[in-house]
This record gives structure tokens, C-alpha cells and sequence, in this order.
């Protein structure tokens, strides 16, 4: 299609669009942004309800069941950022002394880091420390009758009511035909939850809160708890006043403190190791505020009243901030559960994934992988913010880069490869435990120049190149060389031993993956591009690399996982179709659009997608607007599958890990992008939606993607 033809065809689309008067970018505050959002507040009405109501900052976290508190179940959580544990390493060892495996690389014997058979201890103890840990469960004790609390079927009527624009949870339910009524907010700025109840039972002390505090688990999927070990920490009670009272918290070398206060004389009883009752003196409404610290709590517990009006204040700038997109125009049925994804999805990345460090793939809800965070991942948990125009948050956590970059190159150089090897699974030390696939995978590695090059759209200026260009030119260095020259093809190749997206092919053998040879050729461009930006010369090497690297492998017309894959539409069709991302999430260096729309008809007719995770579906639905499908690219976005569902409180998956919050990322990046367009989508608006007037998209200030 030539330019002229583009031209005409992007006129009559902005003019059949316009003819709704919703074509365009709406001017800022048009859009009635708590309208938006209040119509998706929520009712939880099931005590057993499978996931937590959250309040939270990013870097705190409390979950919550249908009481407004912890109450009935321990496998909800109060977590933090700095909430990090680790035992003692196997006696007479640390981390120094384990010992590398060489694997043969093309002839050259290169360290990874492998489970080590003659160091099983010492590989266990690396693979499991650091993890994250629950700070402490805080619930109600209910006493009913004689009996010594109530049990989770003894109460009736809950009703939990979540104000999504305040972040204000309303709990109300009976016991005994007594009405009780919990208020809980979260504090925006500090690790602090707050509540209020209300009930005649407080005066006739049969209701109160509790606090019990655990060990961390070990396990690779866990809540972060272990409530059966006491001996192995310590909870003392340092410090009581009338109204507040300081608990002091050892585990191994992890101290950490937690104040509370309430609004009347009342008292602390110890119950068992690690667990304490608050009753107050009288009154039908009581006032708890709990305040959780890794080091000495030096302000003054502030009143719940505080609280709630910092999240009163708080939340609807955060709803008035950046994009928002309105479907409430539309006659697509699907709109309004569309809508509704995406807006609990802000939410649920603003409560777990804006925080300090990149979160894990549960964020603060509770852990898995020991609570650590997987660098390929941090595209789909943050990569949304910029196209949200977010850069507050997104800039909270992209610093983890700056941190390990020394440590990134000296993992490659260990390796004999030039620039920095970023790792695969962490936590805030950087340190990569051992793994296979940690070992070889390495599509994580070109996302620090796809963010450099988000943050350089959005603030297009040298300080943005200062800021980023040592990191640009170690990962882009790193891509370069870790490629191998096949001399027979004169092509660079990709692998072995590499570990692919999909993560199920044979490290040791298998080469030429799809999705990361785009990724090579569109990272390598774009850091040339970005140095060139900065006026500096362009580095050789890495063009001669991206022109030199072997193409997308394709066979019978249409593209496949990796080269020579056997049995790819009937064995691996499963888990991630990667492949979908060349033209996709990313922009199509080196792929044939012909070639890519067969290939992407056969995934939708062959994949077997209820194995997938969350984010497959955005990336199919990124794949379909692209190839101009976008009735297929909403049905892949809404696409009837246990893993990607979204229940009441927005939270998707099913399985280990639970909630997979990169479904949540990856929906908010691929909206914006269906919404706002992308580079080459010849100015049609909302190039990502139906044409048929089906589909009515009001929008603000959100941004193209690459």
C-alpha cells in the first residue's frame, strides 16, 4: 500500500470515526473519571471468597476477606517491600562458595549457575533465601454464646461494599443478630492500615481485634507463613501506653517493629506465643491503626481518622492521573466487562506493582517463587505505566537495573561476554539463585533499551540519554556478543544452551528462537538509534550483528517457535505462543506481515490456549490489532480461559502461581496500544477497535507504543 493510498484511507477513518465525536484524544478532565470507575466498585457477599480485598501503597499490602480484616483464614497477608528473611546458610558456608557448572557453549566451557549435586544444601539454601515474609495477620475474635469465637459459618449477611475512587473498604455482617460493621483503609504513603468497628458487641466484650504473628515459610508457593514453628521467633511487647502499644519482631537476623494505637483505654492479652487480644473498655465503635516498620517506629501512630482522609485525598489524584479510557458508549455487550478489567487492573498494579522493587508475579497478595521478582516479567508488570503516562511509578522500580549493573556485567564477564547479563529471579540483592531455566534464559536482556526507549518518547532530551546510555550500551553490548557466528550460514545465531519464552524446549540443543531473534534485531536498532540520538558514533558490531542475525525460522509458510521445532502444532502447542510477539508487542524487524497473518490464523486454530498464562492473551490481541484484526484482537482479550479470568476483585489465573498479576499488567499495555496506536498505524484512531461503530472509545493521555 503506498503512502498516498495510506494518507486517504487514515482520512475517511478519522472522519467515519469522528462522526461519533469520539475519534480523538478527549482533552484532559473530559472523561467523568469517578463515573468511570465507581460503576466498577465491588460487593464481596462470600466469606470463602478465594482471593483478598487489598488496601495498599505499592509497597505495603494488607488483604482482607469478607469482614474487613484477616479474620476467618490465614492465607491472606500483610506484606511489604523490605519484608525480606533468610535463614542461616549451611554451616561454614555462604553464598561465595558455591561452585558454577560449565556447560560446553559452542566449544567454549561457560559457568551458569545449575543446582550443584555435590553442594545440594547449599544449592537448596540459595534457591530459597532470600524470601519474602507476612509481617502478621490481624482479624477479628468474635466470641459467640459460650463458645470460644465464632466460626466462619456463624456469621450471616456479610456484605463487603469496596469504594474503588477512596480505596475505602465497608464490611457488614451479624453475629447472633447483632450487627457489626468494619471500615478499612490503607494508609497511601506509609506501611499503615487502619479500621474502625462498629457494633454492639464491643461493649458487651464479644468482639475485638487480634494480632498473631508467624514464621516465614520456606516453600516455593506459599502465603509467606508458618505458624508452627514459635520457637524460632520472637514477638515482646517493649512498650504499652493507655492507647498504644509497640511489639518488637526477631526472626534469625530479620527485626522489624509494629506500632498500633486505638481510640479507648482498653487491653493487650497475650493468648499463646506470638499472638495478642485487644478488648477496649466500652462503647459500641473502636478505632485500631497498625503501623509496620523495618527499624524503630520514631513518629506517632496517626488516628484512623488520618488515615482514611490520606486516602480519601490520595486515591482520586491517582484516578485523575494520567490515561483513562471510557467504553460505556459502546454496543459491544462486552464493554462493560471489558471495562471493568481494566480499571480494577490500575487498581490491583497500583496496590502491588508500583512500589520500590518490580514485583513478584503475585505482587503483595502472597508469594511465589519465594516472593522474588523475574526480570522478564518486569515488561509486563510496568511496561503499561508508560503508555498510562505514569511515569511516577513506573520510575519507582526501573532503578533495579542502575543497582545490578555492575553485577550484570560481571556475570558476563564471567561468561567471556562483553556488557551486562542481567539475571532472571531476585529479590532486592540481585542475586540469581540456581536454576536451569535462570541459567539460560534470555529474553529479559533487551528490555532495559525497550524502557530507555519508552523513557526517551516521553521525555525526549539528553538527560534522559545520560540516564540511560551506560545501560544501553552494556545490555546492547551483551546481545552482540553472545550470539554465535555460524560460518557455513555466515549468520549469527542464537542458542545453545538458551531457554526460550515458552520455557520447554531443550536448552542444551535447541537454537534460533522466534521471538527473541526480533527481539535482538528491534533492541540492537533501537539502542543505535538511541546513541545516535545522544550524538555519539554508532557501534559496528551491533548492526553488523542485527543485518547478520539467521531470520525467523518459518516453515510451511508461517513462522514456528524456533528452527527445526518438530511436531510444533500438535506437541508445542501449549503454554506461551511466543512467537505472536515479533509482531506484536514488538514492531516486526525481520518479519514478513504476510507471512505473520497465516501465522497467526494457526495459532488461533491450533493452540491449545487454556494452557496459557495471563499475558498471552494481550499479546495475541497486541498481534491482531497490528495485523488490522481487532475484533480479534478483543476476542483474545476476553478469551474464556480458567487463566484468564478476572474475579471480583480483578485478580486473574488459576493455579500456582495465584493472582498472576501479569495479566493485569499485560491488559493495560495492550489496551492503550489498541486505543492510542502505535508507530505505523498510519494516524487510523483506535486502530486497535472495530470500525463498525460497535465499539465507542472516549480517551485521555495515553500514549503510542513503539
Amino acid at each position: 500500500m503506498d503512502r498516498r493510498l495510506c494518507k486517504i484511507l487514515s482520512a475517511v477513518w478519522i472522519l467515519m470515526a469522528g462522526y461519533d465525536g469520539y475519534a480523538q484524544p478527549l482533552k484532559p478532565g473530559t472523561i467523568d473519571r469517578k463515573a468511570v470507575v465507581t460503576r466498577h466498585n465491588f460487593h464481596i457477599t462470600d466469606p470463602d471468597e478465594h482471593g483478598p480485598t487489598q488496601v495498599g501503597n505499592g509497597n505495603f499490602a494488607y488483604g482482607f476477606d469478607a469482614t474487613g480484616m484477616q479474620t476467618f483464614s490465614d492465607k491472606f497477608t500483610t506484606m511489604s517491600q523490605w519484608s525480606w528473611h533468610s535463614t542461616r546458610p549451611p554451616k561454614g558456608l555462604t553464598a561465595a562458595n558455591f561452585a558454577r557448572t560449565a556447560v560446553n557453549a559452542h566449544g567454549r566451557m561457560i559457568p551458569y549457575d545449575l543446582p550443584d549435586p555435590e553442594q545440594p544444601a547449599l544449592s537448596k539454601w540459595l534457591a530459597g533465601n532470600p524470601h519474602r515474609f507476612n509481617l502478621g495477620r490481624i482479624g477479628l475474635w468474635i466470641k459467640k454464646g459460650d463458645s470460644a469465637s465464632a466460626a466462619i459459618g456463624e456469621i450471616r449477611h456479610p456484605d463487603q461494599y469496596f469504594d474503588l475512587w477512596t480505596a475505602t473498604a465497608i464490611s457488614t455482617f451479624e453475629v447472633d443478630g447483632q450487627p457489626v460493621r468494619v471500615t478499612t483503609v490503607g494508609d497511601p504513603y506509609k506501611d499503615i492500615v487502619a479500621f474502625r468497628i462498629e457494633s454492639p458487641l464491643i461493649a458487651a466484650k464479644e468482639i475485638g481485634v487480634f494480632i498473631d504473628f508467624p514464621y516465614a515459610s520456606l516453600d516455593v508457593f506459599s502465603n509467606g507463613s508458618d505458624y508452627g514453628k514459635p520457637r524460632l521467633h520472637t514477638t515482646t511487647l517493649v512498650r504499652q501506653g493507655g492507647t498504644q502499644a509497640t511489639f518488637q519482631r526477631t526472626m534469625d537476623n530479620t527485626v522489624y517493629q509494629v506500632a498500633v494505637g486505638w481510640s479507648a483505654a482498653g487491653n493487650i492479652e497475650r493468648e499463646k506465643p506470638h499472638r495478642y487480644k485487644f478488648t477496649v473498655a466500652g462503647g459500641n465503635a473502636a478505632e485500631y491503626v497498625f503501623c509496620f516498620s523495618p527499624s524503630k517506629i520514631n513518629y506517632t501512630v496517626p488516628s484512623f481518622s488520618e488515615v482514611r482522609s490520606h486516602s480519601r485525598q490520595y486515591w482520586p489524584g491517582f484516578w485523575r492521573s494520567g490515561g483513562a479510557i471510557d467504553l460505556s458508549h459502546s454496543k459491544d455487550p462486552r464493554w462493560e466487562e471489558l471495562e471493568r478489567r481494566i480499571v480494577l487492573s490500575q487498581y490491583l498494579m497500583k496496590v502491588n506493582a508500583s512500589g520500590k522493587y518490580p514485583p513478584q508475579e503475585t505482587g503483595l497478595v502472597n508469594n511465589s517463587w519465594y516472593g522474588r521478582f523475574h526480570y522478564e516479567m518486569i515488561f509486563w508488570h510496568n511496561a503499561h505505566y508508560a503508555l498510562w503516562d505514569r511515569w511516577p511509578l513506573l520510575n519507582n522500580s526501573l532503578h533495579v537495573y542502575r543497582d545490578n549493573l555492575d553485577e550484570a556485567k560481571k556475570r558476563a564477564a564471567s561468561q567471556g561476554y562483553a556488557g551486562a547479563r542481567f539475571p532472571k529471579c531476585t529479590g532486592p540483592d540481585g542475586r540469581e539463585w540456581p536454576h536451569p531455566i535462570h541459567a539460560f534464559l534470555v529474553w529479559q536482556q533487551p528490555h532495559p533499551i525497550f524502557f530507555a526507549n519508552l523513557d526517551y518518547r516521553a521525555h525526549p532530551t539528553k538527560a534522559t540519554l545520560r540516564k540511560w546510555l551506560p545501560i544501553i550500551d552494556a545490555s546492547a553490548d551483551f546481545l552482540a556478543s553472545y550470539t554465535i557466528f555460524d560460518t557455513a550460514r555466515r549468520e549469527y545465531m542464537l542458542g545453545p544452551p538458551i531457554a526460550f519464552v515458552p520455557e520447554n524446549n531443550d536448552f542444551l540443543k535447541d537454537k534460533n528462537p522466534a521471538f527473541e531473534l526480533a527481539y535482538w534485531r528491534y533492541a540492537l536498532r533501537t539502542a543505535g538509534e538511541l546513541r545516535k540520538k545522544a550524538g555519539l558514533p554508532e557501534k559496528p558490531f551491533w548492526d553488523w550483528v542485527r543485518r547478520s542475525l539467521a531470520p525467523v525460522p518459518i516453515r510451511d509458510s508461517v513462522y514456528e517457535q524456533w528452527e527445526n521445532i518438530e511436531h510444533m502444532w500438535t506437541k508445542f502447542n501449549f503454554e506461551h505462543p511466543a512467537l505472536l510477539g515479533i509482531y506484536g508487542m514488538l514492531p516486526g524487524d525481520g518479519v514478513d506481515t504476510s507471512v505473520m497473518k497465516r501465522t497467526f490464523q494457526k495459532v488461533l486454530d491450533n493452540w491449545k490456549f487454556d494452557t496459557g498464562w495471563g499475558w498471552d492473551f494481550p499479546l495475541a490481541a497486541m498481534t491482531a490489532a497490528r495485523l488490522g484484526e481487532p475484533d480479534k484482537a478483543l476476542d483474545m482479550l476476553l478469551y474464556p480461559s480458567a487463566k484468564n479470568n478476572y474475579d471480583r476483585h480483578g485478580f486473574a489465573g488459576a493455579g500456582d502461581p495465584y493472582p498472576y498479576l501479569p495479566a493485569n499488567g499485560g491488559l493495560l499495555y495492550a489496551i492503550a496500544m489498541m486505543t492510542a496506536g502505535w508507530d505505523g498505524d498510519h494516524n487510523i484512531p483506535q486502530p486497535g477497535f472495530p470500525k463498525d461503530g460497535s465499539w465507542v472509545v472516549r480517551w485521555e493521555d495515553l500514549k503510542k507504543a513503539p
